[in-house]
């Protein structure tokens, strides 16, 4: 169920309490939540997942991205994220492709190759061509 994006950031579609115990056994160290609340009546809402996340030892932070897209405060936080992380991290959404999505944003803005962050993801079973204009700038510096 969790997808390597890179040694240590797995994508994930919505998690439950029991992938919770999982991403702890795998040594995952932060769940980050791309998800709103209330975006569907079937996700496990956030305040439960940090509660067992908190619980099993692991980080827990919420960016919550919906359907109208990224902004400059999402891949700032979620940079933050990725670089305190003190070890693996979990990012999960519906599907994952949000969480996909904003870790190449943020891994672009702390200078990653955008070749080697299409690769990863496509190798995770994510595209990143909806945002891939956006990955090159902030490569390059430009924003």
């Amino acid at each position: 169920m969790f997808r390597k994006l890179s040694d240590t950031v797995y994508a994930s579609p919505q998690i439950g309490l029991g992938e919770v115990a999982e991403a702890a056994s795998q040594g995952i160290s932060l769940i980050v939540n791309n998800r709103p609340e209330g975006e569907s009546d079937d996700q496990t809402p956030g305040p439960e997942i940090e509660a067992a996340a908190r619980a099993a030892g692991m980080g827990y932070v919420a960016i919550p991205v919906t359907h109208a897209g990224f902004s400059e405060s999402q891949v700032t936080a979620m940079a933050e994220a990725l670089a305190g992380a003190q070890g693996a991290v979990l990012a999960y959404c519906r599907s994952g492709t949000r969480s996909t999505l904003l870790w190449s944003l943020a891994e672009a803005s702390r200078g990653a190759d955008p070749d080697k962050l299409a690769e990863q993801a496509a190798n995770a079973g994510y595209d990143i061509s909806p945002v891939r204009a956006l990955v090159d700038m902030l490569a390059s510096g430009r924003t």
